[in-house]
């Protein structure tokens, strides 16, 4: 890595990176043409190599006066000190190859990773500034900063909602999914909800602002992944934990051949040969080869680190809606009550459904459609936080709410009514009275079971847990089935990032979800993984993106991890090996510097060699 360990300021570095590898290439190049094809250009051979040590080499010389004065010997300190080992040999072309290997490495690897800094922007572009405030039957446009509680707004036609509010007038849909994660549209009249960062759909709405802009959905979630992005901590490659002791042990072997022997080629000679060519490149090399496979397998690399560090996770985290189960809920049981016709019920309560953005909103819609069932309109509707869903249809007052609720409500004696058992539930109340109980089951994935009971004998994870935004009951259903006893439900992405930041201080953490209410945490956890395509924000935030939708291919993620490690370590430690033992011949005078220049090139071709394997489908990819 040329410039060591980067933060985001330093990201903005591996532009000149590309540049110095670009400009490498072309004077070795020219050197290669003068020396060897062009004899009449021969006495400038070496004019292109001098470019490249004068621009490429100070910029590492002056790395790698930082890292001594910070005390940091990776593998970057001793590729600086072979370039000026190099050029007191007078090895240019060796020195020039180093310092592409070096800023051609980092090149390629910042290709397959994109900052958070890219989310923020694509949530800052969506971000509305000016805000419609209709004041006194007159339409003024304020910046969306000014926007008071109470403010009303019209919302026009395909906009975005600037801030959280309440609908006052007006029947529509807006779309939720950059807020949800869930794919579909949410209706909305008088008393419904809106969030900040929605899109409105065909119809215009007037709405009374519930919060401040910089209080409102969007923005806190904005503020999250930014806080996210900058605590998160620095992990360290595993070229760098290598090079950590590599690096030392090589700088202590050439000044003990140089104070022993007295001979300073001695210390050159085995700088030469301890270049960190199986670190630099057999590990990139290997990465590289996984990345390629893992798209074979429908598996996208954002960011390479996550095939170093998911074979490290201890702690696996799963949202619960699409990622352990097919986020697909379906009415299975209706029980109705007080004499009440089963088919008015369903039409009453899908009228309402329409405006809801719960997960069990679409089972009831889908219910409704299968029975050809005209929808009504809805008069007034609220959903007062902790209290179900209130509405006037039809000249009836309906309620959906829980058991729970019923039990706050005194209404003990409806609870004592309804069936027993855990799952997905709802109940009706219907102008006070209970009409009906309503079951549904979100199906799990088929392989969520075996998948979870698998994690420990074959991946070695020692804590699975459940951070979901559902109901209580819901998740706890979900978690028995699939065995797991760790359970946090009703948390919002704020409370989930605590949790991910938490657990990710005691040990390395994999995170694994599927909505942009999940990308903060994705960002905090050690490896995110974004299960399927629903949300582009989703996918940034995550280190590795699980197209199919398949929990088996999450599992053949982490086996090509496993394997890239295994065989990076092979590379790297192998080629090390063979490097301290040549060092060792050199500090005793048998290696001179030009001989340790081309036995390092040998070591370093088998390296690569070996690194390449990760690119080949192993017999077997998956253990489930």
């Amino acid at each position: 890595m040329l410039f060591g360990q980067k933060n985001e300021k330093e990201i903005s570095s591996l532009g000149v990176e590309s540049y110095i590898a670009l400009l490498a290439i072309i004077c070795i190049t020219l050197h290669l043409a003068f020396q060897y094809a062009l004899p009449k250009f021969q006495a400038y051979a070496l004019y292109p190599l001098y470019i490249t040590l004068a621009l490429g080499g100070s910029l590492l010389v002056l790395e790698l006066i930082r890292n001594l004065i910070n005390f940091q010997f990776g593998s970057d300190l001793l590729a600086g000190i072979s370039i000026i080992a190099s050029i007191l040999l007078g090895e240019y072309l060796a020195g020039s190859l180093v310092v592409l290997m070096l800023s051609g490495g980092q090149t390629i690897e910042s290709y397959a990773i994109r900052s958070a800094s890219k989310m923020l922007e694509v949530l800052a572009k969506r971000s509305p500034t000016i805000a419609h405030r209709k004041k006194n039957e007159a339409i003024e446009d304020i910046p969306v900063e000014k926007i008071a509680i109470g403010d009303t707004l019209l919302i026009f036609p395909h906009e975005i909602c600037p801030v959280d509010g309440e609908v006052t007038s007006g029947n529509g849909v807006m779309d939720e999914s950059y807020l949800t994660g869930e794919p579909f549209l949410i209706s909305k009249a008088p008393g419904s909800e809106v969030l900040s960062g929605s899109i409105n759909g065909e119809a215009s709405l007037t709405i009374k602002s519930t919060k401040l802009a910089q209080d409102s959905r969007y923005a806190k979630i904005m503020q999250v992944m930014s806080e996210t992005e900058q605590k998160r901590p620095q992990m360290r490659r595993l070229a760098d934990q290598l090079g950590a002791w590599y690096t030392p042990l090589a700088i202590i072997i050439a000044i003990l051949a140089w104070v022993i022997s007295g001979d300073a080629v001695r210390f050159l000679a085995v700088l030469v040969i301890a270049t960190p060519c199986p670190l630099l490149i057999a590990i990139p090399v290997a990465i590289i080869g996984s990345i390629s496979l893992c798209a074979k397998r429908g598996i996208l690399i954002k960011n390479p680190i996550v095939l170093e560090q998911i074979d490290q996770c201890k702690t696996m985290i799963f949202d619960k809606t699409g990622t352990l189960t097919y986020g697909k809920p379906s009415l299975t049981d209706q029980t109705v009550y007080n004499n009440f016709d089963p088919k008015e019920i369903l039409k009453l309560v899908a009228s309402i459904e329409r405006y809801s953005k719960h997960p069990l909103a679409s089972a009831i819609l889908d219910k409704a459609g299968e029975e050809n069932i005209k929808l009504l309109d809805v008069q007034q509707i609220s959903e007062p936080k902790g209290s179900g869903l209130l509405a006037t249809v039809d000249k009836h007052e309906v309620l959906i709410t829980s058991r729970k609720l019923l039990t706050k409500m005194g209404l003990e004696r409806d609870v004592s009514l309804l069936p027993q058992g855990a799952g997905l539930e709802c109940v009706i109340l219907i102008d006070g009275k209970l009409a009906a109980h309503y079951r549904f089951r979100d199906s799990p994935r088929s392989e969520s079971k075996s998948f979870i009971h698998h994690l420990f004998p074959k991946h070695g994870i020692k804590k699975v847990m459940i951070i979901s935004g559902d109901r209580e009951e819901e998740v706890k259903y979900l978690a028995n089935y699939v065995g797991i006893t760790e359970v946090y439900a009703g948390k919002s992405p704020e409370e989930k990032v605590e949790l991910v930041v938490e657990e990710t201080e005691k040990a390395k953490t994999a995170y694994l979800g599927d909505g942009i209410n999940d990308a903060p945490a994705l960002l905090a956890a050690t490896v995110g993984i974004a299960f399927g395509r629903s949300s582009d924000i989703t996918a940034d935030a995550a280190g590795a993106v699980v197209m199919d939708n398949s929990l088996k291919t999450v599992d053949e993620f982490m086996h090509i991890s496993k394997r890239m490690r295994a065989i990076a370590l092979e590379s790297a430690l192998g080629g090390m090996a063979l490097s301290v033992l040549g060092m060792i011949i050199a500090a005793f005078g048998f290696l001179p510097p030009v001989a340790g220049a081309i036995s390092q090139e040998v070591i370093d071709v088998f390296a690569i060699l070996n690194s390449l394997r990760t690119i080949w489908m192993p017999t077997k990819i998956s253990d489930m």
